[in-house]
């Protein structure tokens, strides 16, 4: 742990540590209880995950004097939905936790937020703990405080602004990745280096050809979420949107193939590549730029083209469902250059077509 990188994510009474390294779930415990003193608890997680990681986080926690409760949910993104928050709140009732208790979620995106989202409720808030364990959720979805689930309508539609007290990201838990999950991970990874860092490309490459500092990636892409988060923590000046680089297609992708079909890392690597076209036709992206994009998308073996059967008019029926729709038009997150980002009211219905035809040659 002695080589254990940290970022501060400075939100004034809200503020927490990110810490990145190897060996961190078996000090889970130690970490809660210096920060929270508190002894009682819940561990959310997923049934891939509770066999892996489970016991060795209850462990930690209860050799630290706090008693743990587990609860697993259906692995996979159908339970990000509000039956299954329902369940977990209720399985925390049963395990007589009250306001002086907190969560633990380990797992990927879905159970940061899922769990986040069932904290952030309970008894009208309790204190929680970010434990991710995919590329995906280290490097994103577990840093900024977004929490919620999908409704058939869309992804991620109901939920909160609620801010974790700590996130552990141990990169000892990627290598139980299965492969596909692994690389999927990156596409978030490339989004932040399209939109903030265009010197990174270089060390996503590194990692990619297996020459790299995963741990010190991970570190790089944490800092650059922070500070975005810091800048306009409840997307109210227009900073944070830079994140959503690649996600108002990709995510009615995903919602137009099924959730779960496409994983949210691959319909996303989809989003990009509209993006990047769009951002050469409207903001002067240079053509170098958006190739960049295309071949970092085909190095992690993400997909570039659409699946069959997915018809442009249903993936924009899921988009006028998204929360970037403000008054009828739609914030859309161009690129002047890789590392210059902004959010632009100009790009209309009719080049969104086009970009989505693009993704199927």
């Amino acid at each position: 742990m002695s080589d254990c990188l940290s970022v501060r994510v400075n939100l004034a009474e809200r503020s927490y540590d990110v810490y990145v390294g190897s060996g961190l779930l078996p000090h889970v415990g130690t970490y809660a209880t210096e920060l929270l003193g508190r002894k009682k608890c819940v561990v959310v997680t997923d049934t891939n995950v509770e066999p892996l990681y489970g016991q060795t986080v209850i462990d930690s926690l209860e050799q630290s004097g706090i008693t743990a409760t587990l609860v697993a949910v259906p692995a996979g993104e159908p339970s990000k939905a509000m039956a299954v928050v329902e369940d977990v709140c209720r399985e925390m009732l049963k395990a007589g936790l009250d306001r002086k208790s907190f969560l633990v979620a380990l797992g990927g995106g879905v159970i940061g937020d899922l769990a986040g989202f069932a904290a952030s409720i309970f008894l009208r808030g309790i204190p929680f703990i970010q434990v991710p364990t995919t590329v995906l959720s280290q490097v994103d979805s577990s840093v900024g405080g977004k929490t919620g689930v999908n409704t058939p309508e869309g992804k991620n539609l109901l939920g909160t602004f609620y801010q974790p007290s700590l996130v552990l990201a141990d990169v000892d838990t990627l290598s139980s990745l299965p492969e596909r999950e692994y690389r999927e991970g990156f596409a978030e990874i490339i989004k932040h280096a399209a939109i903030r860092d265009a010197f990174m490309f270089e060390a996503i490459a590194e990692v990619a050809e297996g020459k790299g500092d995963l741990a010190a990636l991970i570190h790089r892409n944490v800092a650059i979420k922070a500070r975005i988060v810091e800048a306009d923590e409840h997307e109210l000046t227009g900073e944070r949107a830079l994140l959503n680089f690649g996600h108002t297609i990709g995510h009615a992708i995903e919602a137009s193939a099924g959730y779960g079909q496409l994983l949210h890392g691959e319909a996303i690597s989809l989003g990009m590549i509209a993006a990047a076209s769009l951002s050469a036709q409207l903001a002067g992206l240079p053509p170098v730029g958006r190739a960049k994009i295309a071949n970092m998308v085909k190095l992690f073996q993400l997909p570039t083209r659409l699946p069959e059967g997915m018809t442009t008019e249903t993936i924009l029926d899921y988009m006028k469902h998204d929360k970037k729709f403000s008054e009828g038009s739609i914030r859309f997150v161009l690129l002047r250059a890789l590392g210059d980002a902004y959010v632009s009211k100009h790009v209309t219905e009719a080049h969104i077509i086009s970009a989505i035809k693009g993704l199927r040659f």
